[in-house]
């Protein structure tokens, strides 16, 4: 069965940290949850089974609940997030990853004490293509954090390979990937697009991020219309939803939702 964790968002949704991008004093809580709403509704539509992560209304970011777990096949790994404000999210996200029978570890238990900097990850900096994880080091993820969660994933089969990130929040930010591995991304936010092959450019920011529903469909926000017509042209069934709210906290389709058993 595939399964997703999804968080609701809260009231202070508005209050929520950014980085790359300036405050906006426009973030409508009540439109957030029902962009929310419509967004699980396409998860379940697509098959998923819904697992909802208690609610944290004390902290603003608790909605991007992609940040505070990575899920490899049916190990979960509990994020340490990069941003002290955050790390308190992952209390409850663990009990629900425990309470659908997965294997749950600590990100800690991957790592091997270097004196050099802490084990932080957020998971929005993790990428799997294929059987490698891709982790986007530099903000508020650590080198040994990918090192550690590197460590947690070897016996899965999996690799882990660090990439700059430099002009976004995380990873995903920039880039994501289609079913069949092509790796897409609007080139101004990409640290380096010779990194990635294949790599296909879409011409609008909001096109760099997609969501795999299943091996011919991808999810993506309805303000990529461009970007939408050039995957439908590849031969893909594109979903959009309107998330607006959360892209004005750095938010995207992929960071509302943990999707437990990917199609990789």
């Amino acid at each position: 069965m595939r399964r997703a964790l999804v968080r609701a968002p809260g009231p202070r949704l508005a209050e929520g940290l950014v980085t790359h991008i300036a405050r906006s004093d426009s973030v409508d809580a009540e439109r957030a949850v029902a962009q929310w709403l419509a967004y699980r509704a396409v998860l379940e539509h697509a098959g998923f089974a819904l697992t909802e992560v208690a609610p944290s209304p004390e902290h603003p970011d608790s909605v991007f609940v992609e940040d505070v777990l990575v899920a490899v096949d049916d190990l979960v790994v509990v994020t340490a997030p990069g941003a002290r404000e955050r790390r308190p999210e992952v209390d409850d996200a663990r009990v629900a990853a425990r309470a659908l029978g997965l294997e749950t570890v600590e990100l800690a238990e991957g790592h091997r004490g270097e004196q050099d900097e802490p084990p932080r990850l957020d998971g929005g900096d993790v990428l799997a293509v294929g059987r490698t994880l891709y982790v986007g080091v530099g903000g508020r993820t650590t080198l040994s954090g990918a090192r550690a969660l590197g460590r947690l994933v070897s016996d899965l089969g999996r690799s882990v390979q660090s990439v700059p990130v430099s002009r976004t929040l995380h990873l995903k930010s920039q880039v994501t990937a289609l079913p069949d591995g092509t790796i897409v991304g609007y080139p101004p936010l990409v640290d380096d697009t010779t990194r990635w092959a294949p790599f296909l450019e879409v011409p609008e920011p909001e096109g760099a991020h997609v969501v795999v529903l299943d091996e011919q469909t991808v999810l993506m926000s309805d303000a990529a219309p461009r970007t939408a017509d050039l995957f439908a042209r590849r031969g893909l069934e594109v979903v959009v939803v309107d998330v607006s709210e959360f892209v004005k906290l750095e938010g995207c389709v992929t960071c509302l939702s943990v999707r437990l058993h990917p199609f990789d």
